[in-house]
């Protein structure tokens, strides 16, 4: 008897336990992997995500950011990182995870703008006065000129970098051979390639290396933000519309039991009040009409090309970045 008494004991005991630990169970918690330059964007935003949630659906749900290189994130997910969703520089890394099964097929329909739910573009950031006189990409090609660029091998932003400088070169000359001198000389001039875009940033402004940096548009107005007076923007004659692109990790969802949240996540990036933070954050709204309350923001007379000029991702990822492509061609020329 007194043993029986002391296994009901012990199973009311665990009950308690266990019913103390409720709280916890009831919060949702979802991973959104992301590429580096998100960080504040980001952190805003899953702040009024999770207010939206709980308003509306009467749960609680918990965003945990993940942040690095795009093409390393992505390899991160591949190699088993637990992300219920990516939030990615380019289309390119998410078709890497697909290609594992971990994100459906078509997942680039999933969402509004294929997937897109902002753009950005790449400028040129300079120290204030502009001591070099940088004006375009040409003058990145001029001796003395210190370049920082992030590395295409590792960093999303490095790839559109590099599209932009090579759009230029298009558009300057139709041989190849002169695009590919030109893109040599350029990279001739890169004194530092860190693993990503915020890497980047951080070598230019904080340690202080290089006379141009190769950014982000939105990379570059936050800088110009923060540091007051120090910094000016130099918008190039040529750039690319660059696009970064969202998911759902399909096969982690499922397992997670978060797809119904997953989805909910990345459709609130198409809100009027996040299109707006978007916009606040430096980034390119996709909702026109909240776009033309940014006008002044941004400058939309640049020459802009598309991935599409340069015959989609996976040419364009054939033809630059693959191994011994022409990234590799002409920096260890």
């Amino acid at each position: 008897m007194r043993k029986r008494k002391n296994s009901v004991l012990l199973f009311l005991v665990l009950v308690l336990i266990l019913s103390g630990c409720g709280t916890k169970s009831d919060v949702i918690t979802i991973t959104n992997v992301s590429y580096d330059p998100t960080r504040e964007f980001y952190e805003s935003y899953n702040t009024m995500f999770e207010e939206y949630y709980k308003k509306t659906y009467n749960k609680e749900v918990q965003v945990i950011q993940s942040h690095g290189g795009s093409g390393s994130q992505a390899r991160s997910v591949v190699e088993g990182c637990n992300a219920d969703v990516v939030t990615l520089a380019l289309e390119h890394d998410i078709s890497l995870i697909e290609k594992t099964g971990l994100v459906d097929a078509g997942w680039i329909k999933e969402f509004p703008k294929f997937s897109a739910p902002y753009t950005s573009t790449i400028v040129l950031l300079v120290r204030k006065g502009n001591p070099k006189q940088i004006h375009d990409w040409d003058d990145l090609t001029r001796k003395g000129v210190e370049v920082i660029t992030p590395d295409p091998k590792s960093s999303g932003g490095a790839c559109w970098n590099f599209l932009a400088a090579l759009g230029y070169a298009k558009t300057k000359w139709s041989d190849e051979n002169k695009q590919k001198e030109f893109m040599r000389q350029l990279y001739h001039n890169v004194s530092v390639m860190d693993s990503g875009a915020r890497g980047a940033t951080t070598t230019f402004v904080e340690n202080g290396k290089g006379d141009v940096l190769i950014a982000w548009e939105n990379e570059a107005i936050v800088t110009m933000k923060s540091y007051a007076g120090k910094y000016e923007i130099v918008n190039p004659s040529v750039s690319i519309l660059a696009q970064p692109s969202v998911a759902i990790v399909d096969d982690n969802a499922k397992a997670n039991g978060s797809e119904e949240v997953s989805k909910r996540y990345l459709d609130f990036l198409y809100t009027k009040q996040a299109q707006r933070l978007i916009g606040k954050s430096g980034y390119r709204p996709t909702d026109k009409e909240i776009l033309q309350e940014f006008g002044n923001e941004f400058d939309l007379s640049i020459k802009l090309w598309t991935i599409d000029d340069f015959g989609g991702w996976e040419k364009a990822y054939q033809k630059c970045f693959d191994d011994d492509a022409m990234f590799d061609e002409i920096y260890n020329y």
